[in-house]
């Protein structure tokens, strides 16, 4: 085991898409990590080194994981030049090192990324010559990258260590016309009230990201046990501590669920694209897929859960069609009280097409498309509920159809087998 008890601890971001930083708090807590700062798209927190590793494995809804260099107030370029100057880069950059320089600014005086990049690339320069006794750089070794973000003259510089952003599990091979983030995709399931006893199912699954992202959730799968991160290569991440961070997602990985996730399309290509999806997540036993219409939802099932995020607006379908769907979706739904229903989408006046007001609403940016989470909360299951059907669960693993064919031959949907009333 690597010994950190005398190390201090890191100042680390973990950026967030608007509105879900709440949901990154509480995930930073799971993992034991309280002591956060948020704002806006960000939340700020204090751990040691192995964190780097164990947030970047475990954070479902969070799209980097970075290390905070420095933080100061600056006005104009030659203040931010002299406060990068005298920040210990040598401690994270070695001499061969790869440093490619992002900006952002918001609302503040210095207000060029381009020339933020280009300002904040010679200063640290400048550092490295005086700190390395050299004039040139080849950086032809590991990347660090730098982001600079400045909002209202203050200056942010982090160095991310997760390379690829964090909604790339690794599984998504195929997407479809208007992809979910897998990080939102996870953020609406825990957003929900579905637990892992009772019927969820997405009517619009599209390429499988919600149901994959829930039955990784329910399973407690690590949603980044599958792929690599920059930090892996830097030399001050011992490679100890991702064994050990890899190690503990294996070990906490619970057993299959009780019940299938019904995921549903109406284009077989979809449905296609999120079976090959879902198997690349480890999870394609845990998700049964039907080609099928939504008006062919209506169940006698009680205490179940919709999470979907549905066509919407003109960037899928014509907006007389879109409108036609919501209406078709309140008749369908509403009916259904004792379910809860969870609906995502970027879509005007969807209550009013829907027919009824949410009991909760959230906003949260998908891809920097404002969006609303429109929430119908049913009632909670009664104590020991339990909704596994005996005839469901007499089938064993073994007997499913084989891979690529699972929900398309005729075998019964949840759905639609009918439950047995006390």
């Amino acid at each position: 085991m690597t010994d950190e008890t005398n190390s201090p601890d890191l100042h680390l971001v973990a950026t967030a898409a608007f509105g879900l930083e709440a949901i990154v708090v509480r995930e930073l807590a799971d993992l034991g990590y309280h002591e956060t700062r948020v704002e806006d798209g960000r939340v700020h927190f204090h751990a040691p080194l192995s964190a780097i590793c164990r947030t970047n494995i475990w954070l479902r809804c969070a799209e980097r994981v970075q290390v905070v260099i420095g933080e100061f107030p600056a006005k104009d370029f030659d203040e931010l030049f002299d406060n990068v100057k005298i920040l210990p880069w040598e401690e994270w950059l070695p001499v061969d090192a790869k440093f490619p320089v992002h900006a952002n600014c918001v609302r503040s005086e210095i207000n060029s990324p381009m020339n933020v990049q280009r300002m904040v690339k010679r200063s640290v320069v400048e550092r490295m010559r005086q700190i390395y006794s050299r004039h040139r750089f080849a950086e032809d070794g590991n990347e660090y990258s730098i982001d600079v973000n400045i909002m209202r003259d203050n200056v942010l510089l982090t160095l991310d260590t997760s390379g690829d952003g964090l909604h790339k599990r690794g599984y998504r091979q195929l997407v479809g016309l208007a992809p979910l983030r897998e990080t939102i995709a996870a953020a609406l399931v825990k957003l929900s009230y579905w637990k892992e006893n009772r019927l969820l199912v997405d009517p619009f699954c599209g390429s499988g990201t919600i149901p994959i992202e829930a039955a990784m959730i329910g399973r407690n799968i690590a949603p980044g046990h599958n792929r690599s991160f920059s930090a892996e290569n830097w030399p001050q991440v011992p490679a100890t501590l991702w064994t050990q961070a890899r190690q503990e997602a294996r070990d906490l990985v619970n057993p299959p669920l009780s019940m299938q996730i019904i995921a549903r399309d109406r284009d077989p290509k979809m449905t296609k694209i999120a079976k090959v999806n879902a198997r690349g997540s480890g999870v394609f036993s845990e998700i049964l897929f039907e080609t099928k219409d939504f008006v062919a939802f209506p169940t006698n099932r009680d205490h179940g859960c919709t999470i979907c995020n549905p066509p919407y607006g003109e960037r899928i379908g014509e907006r007389d069609e879109v409108r036609q769907l919501h209406q078709d979706m309140g008749e369908l739904l509403r009916p259904l009280d004792t379910w809860s229903h969870y609906i995502f989408t970027g879509a005007e006046n969807f209550e009013r097409e829907f027919g009824q007001h949410a009991d909760r609403r959230r906003k949260i940016f998908n891809a920097r498309i404002p969006c609303t989470y429109f929430q119908y909360l049913g009632p909670r299951p009664p104590e020991g509920f339990d909704e596994i059907d005996p005839v469901e669960s007499q089938e064993p693993a073994a007997s499913q159809e084989p891979p690529g064919t699972q929900g398309l031959t005729g075998t019964p949907s949840p759905l639609d087998v009918p439950e047995e009333k006390d």
